[in-house]
C-alpha cells in the first residue's frame, strides 16, 4: 500500500458532494487516462465504494488488466441513488453488495471491505450484523482484510477488537482521531487517512507531510482529476 492512495470518488459522482468546488465527471476516455496515470505514478492503493457512483465501474472496466498491480478497497453499507443515500447493514445487505461490488470491479477479491458509517456509527456496530458478516466474507475469501470508515472516536475504538484496517479523518484542522492512532498500531490494526487535506483546505505539502509523519498512518487517500495535481501530491509527500 503506497503512502498516497487515490479516492475514486469524483471518477463517479459530482451530486451531493462536500467539496467547495463543483466538477464535471471525466468521460470513459478521460477516466481510463486517469486511472493508467495513477498506477503509473506509483500510487498502489485505490478507494472505491458502491456510493462513488460510476467508480466501481470504471475500475473494473479500465484497470482489471492491471489489478495485481494495486491494493483494492471498497466498501458496504451505503447507496447512492436519485440524488439520495439509503444504507443497509443487515447480512444479506452486506453480502449482496460485496457481490455486486466484485462484479463491477471485475476481480474475484478484493483486498479491503470497509463499513460506509453513517453518523450512528456506534450503532451500526452494536446493533446490525454488518461485522459478523463482513467476517464472515473474509472468512470465504472475498476479501483479504474488513474495516470500518468511522465517523466517531468511539466507534473507531470499538473496531479495533476486529479490524485489520480503520479509515479515519485525520489532519491539522481536525485531530479528534488522534488518540486512536497509537492504540491502533499497538493493536496492529491498520489505519489509512480519509481527508488528509480537509476537503482541499490546506496546502498539500505540509498537510500530507503531517499526516504521513505519523507512524500509525499506512496511507492518506488524495482524490483529484488531474494527474499533474496527484503528481504534486506524491511528490509533496516525499
Amino acid at each position: 500500500m503506497s503512502p498516497i492512495g487515490y479516492g475514486a470518488f469524483k471518477i463517479g459522482r459530482n451530486v451531493g458532494v462536500k467539496y467547495a468546488a463543483s466538477y464535471a465527471l471525466p468521460d470513459d476516455v478521460e477516466a481510463e487516462r486517469l486511472l493508467n496515470g495513477v498506477l503509473d505514478l506509483g500510487v498502489t492503493y485505490i478507494d472505491t465504494a458502491p456510493a462513488y457512483g460510476l467508480s466501481e465501474e470504471r475500475i473494473g472496466r479500465f484497470l482489471s488488466h492491471r489489478r495485481r498491480e494495486f491494493v483494492l478497497s471498497t466498501k458496504v453499507g451505503e447507496r447512492f441513488e436519485s440524488g439520495q443515500s439509503s444504507y443497509d447493514f443487515s447480512a444479506n445487505a452486506v453480502r449482496s453488495s460485496v457481490q455486486s461490488s466484485l462484479r463491477r470491479l471485475r476481480t474475484d477479491a478484493v483486498d479491503v471491505v470497509f463499513i460506509h458509517a453513517h453518523a450512528r456509527d456506534e450503532a451500526i456496530l452494536s446493533g446490525t450484523d454488518a461485522v459478523p458478516a463482513l467476517l464472515e466474507l473474509r472468512q470465504l475469501g472475498w476479501t483479504r482484510a474488513v474495516g470500518l470508515s468511522a465517523k466517531t472516536l468511539a466507534a473507531a475504538r470499538m473496531a479495533l477488537e476486529w479490524a485489520d484496517v480503520l479509515m479515519v479523518e485525520y489532519h491539522a484542522a481536525d485531530r479528534s482521531f488522534e488518540p486512536l492512532l497509537e492504540e491502533a498500531r499497538q493493536s496492529d490494526v491498520g489505519i489509512v487517512v480519509k481527508k488528509p487535506l480537509a476537503s482541499g483546505l490546506l496546502p498539500a505539502e505540509s498537510a500530507l507531510r503531517f499526516v504521513l509523519a505519523t507512524p500509525a498512518v499506512s496511507s492518506a487517500l488524495v482524490s483529484s482529476l488531474s494527474l499533474e495535481h496527484l503528481r504534486e501530491n506524491v511528490r509533496a509527500a516525499g
